[in-house]
């Protein structure tokens, strides 16, 4: 049913968030792109969040084991969906991570085939499928 890995950082598989700093703080991170030690601002909030996550590596797992979540990279395509249709079969997407419904599902197929979603992180579809699935994306 799909193709599940592991995300990796790329270009085209990152989510843009805006982050609010006081000024000290902001000041600090800067004396330490201008001493070398990060390449820029994004880079150090980037490095920052990373070594928070991993710190908390254990709660993660746990929680992701406890909710039966999967982990990294989750992509829909039509043959997936209509497989799961003629299945007689409903699917309930629970991602951490990126999960992805290709262009080529229309929106009675997600619906014929998607029970609910579920996804810390991001969704990508079309708006059509997204607008057809509203009110069981969670």
């Amino acid at each position: 049913m799909g193709l599940s890995q592991t995300l990796r950082d790329k270009g085209g598989e990152t989510e843009k968030i805006t982050v609010n700093l006081g000024f000290v703080d902001l000041g600090r991170a800067d004396l330490l792109v201008r001493e070398g030690f990060y390449s820029n601002r994004a880079d150090f909030i980037r490095t920052a969040i990373r070594n928070q996550l991993r710190a908390h590596d254990d709660v993660v797992l746990q929680s992701i084991a406890r909710h039966t979540l999967e982990l990294g990279l989750r992509v829909y395509a039509r043959a997936d969906l209509e497989a799961v249709k003629a299945a007689g079969e409903v699917l309930h997407v629970k991602v951490v991570g990126l999960t992805r419904i290709e262009p080529d599902v229309t929106p009675d197929l997600a619906l014929a085939a998607i029970g609910s979603i579920t996804v810390l992180g991001a969704l990508q579809a079309s708006a059509e499928v997204k607008a057809a699935l509203a009110d069981r994306i969670h």
